[in-house]
Parts: structure tokens; C-alpha cells; sequence
């Protein structure tokens, strides 16, 4: 199976990456249909910024910025990037294909909703070897994706390593791998700039496809997608 592509839009005014460019709604939306033409076979929202240091938000907040946005993409095939079950379920009662969740913890409640929709799927952290990887049910395997949470409370050195285990993370399961703008493209390349990793980027989604990953989520979508079209004809 081919490796599809994940686009990231960060309905946030404190995103690292973007500066807050789709907090409006609006912008979201039109992000979101960009991608979406660019050729993402999933759009994934996110409400509350990851960055180190972040505030967290409680759900109400969260979902007062993605329910404007998921209302006006009933068209587009989107995830919700959440680790809070209400959040989660608003979502999926408006459509959303993929919940998203970033912790290990609120992983068993996710699955429980997930369970109540034929077409839901999950993405959850996966680390070969942990002892905190979530336990689910083995009927819902075929509708989760294990994310190996590149740049995630680790090193660049970790991030290497679990790179390089999603060979093997691909045969327990389908595999999503974060893709895009990560700090070991610069730690490794010795890049200085900002915004000048796209070619870094690039080097860990063939890689990931290559390695067996079903998924790749990024920012740059266009290239991605091109990216791996011509891996696909030379292969």
C-alpha cells in the first residue's frame, strides 16, 4: 500500500511552526481545502499548540476553535489532533475520520469512542519496547496507526533511533510517522536557517515510506505528495 499523506493545520495562535497564520477560522478552512487540493488524503486540525512550554487548554476552549472549522470541511476527510475525549466526540459526531491523540493516557477512552463508528480510526504513541504503550482491543487493531512521537520529550539521538525501528514498528501495525519541521533535520545537517529544512523533511517521509510507514504527517503537503510520487515510479 501506497504511503498517504497527513496535512497539518495548527488552529492555534501560539503553533511553533506557523505563528498562529490559521488561528481565524477562516484561514483554517482555507488551509485545510489547500492541502486538501495539494493532494492530503487527511486534513488534521489541531486546537491546542505541542510546543514545549505550551499552555495547555481545557477542552471547552479547544473545541470553541475547532468546531467552527470542522462545520465549513464536511467535504474534506479530516483528523482531530486532541487528547481530550470530549473534544474527541464533538468531533466524530461532526464527521471526523481520525482522532489523533498524543498521550498515552487518554488512548483507552479514545478507543472506546472510536469503537461506536464504523469508519473511525485512532493514531496513538507506540514505542517498540515501552512499557507504556496503550493496550487495546485486538478488534480494533485494523483501525490504528502507531506513532513513534518523533521529537516528543526526546533527544535528537532517541529520534534517530526510533526512525530507524519503524522497519520493524511496520509489522505491528500501521504506522504514522510526524514527518515535518523536526529539530533533528537541523541538529544532524547542521542547517542555521529557519524554514530551510524542507529538504531534511523530505529525507524522513521517503524514508518513512520506504521503512513501511502507511502515513507521513507534514506541513508541507504539495512537496511531500510530489515527493513520493516519483518514489513510487522509481521503485
Amino acid at each position: 500500500m501506497d504511503c498517504q499523506v497527513m496535512g497539518i493545520v495548527n488552529v492555534t495562535p501560539d503553533s511553533f511552526s506557523d505563528g498562529g497564520m490559521y488561528f481565524s477560522p477562516k484561514e483554517a478552512v482555507r488551509r485545510a481545502r489547500n492541502l486538501a487540493a495539494e493532494g492530503a488524503a487527511v486534513v488534521d486540525l489541531g486546537g491546542e499548540s505541542t510546543r514545549p512550554g505550551a499552555t495547555p487548554l481545557v477542552w471547552e476552549e479547544e473545541w470553541a476553535r475547532l468546531r467552527p472549522v470542522i462545520a465549513e470541511l464536511g467535504d474534506v476527510r479530516l483528523s482531530v489532533d486532541t487528547y481530550h475525549p470530549e473534544t474527541a466526540a464533538r468531533a466524530l459526531d461532526m464527521g471526523v475520520k481520525i482522532v489523533n491523540c498524543v498521550y498515552a493516557g487518554p488512548v483507552p477512552a479514545m478507543a472506546e469512542l472510536i469503537s461506536k463508528y464504523a469508519d473511525a480510526e485512532l493514531v496513538m504513541p507506540y514505542r517498540l519496547g515501552s512499557v507504556a504503550n496503550p493496550q487495546l482491543p485486538p478488534a480494533l487493531a485494523s483501525r490504528v496507526y502507531l506513532d513513534p512521537m518523533i521529537g516528543f520529550d526526546t533527544t535528537r539521538d532517541e529520534d534517530l533511533r526510533l526512525l530507524k525501528s519503524v522497519p520493524e514498528l511496520s509489522r505491528h501495525g500501521r504506522v504514522l510517522v510526524g514527518a515535518s519541521r523536526k529539530r533533528i533535520v537541523k541538529k544532524r545537517t547542521g542547517e542555521k536557517l529557519t524554514g530551510k529544512n524542507l529538504g531534511g523533511n523530505l529525507g524522513i517521509a521517503l524514508f518513512a515510506a520506504e521503512a513501511g510507514a502507511s502515513m507521513v504527517r507534514v506541513h508541507d503537503v504539495r512537496e511531500t505528495v510530489q515527493a513520493l510520487k516519483v518514489w513510487n515510479l522509481l521503485r
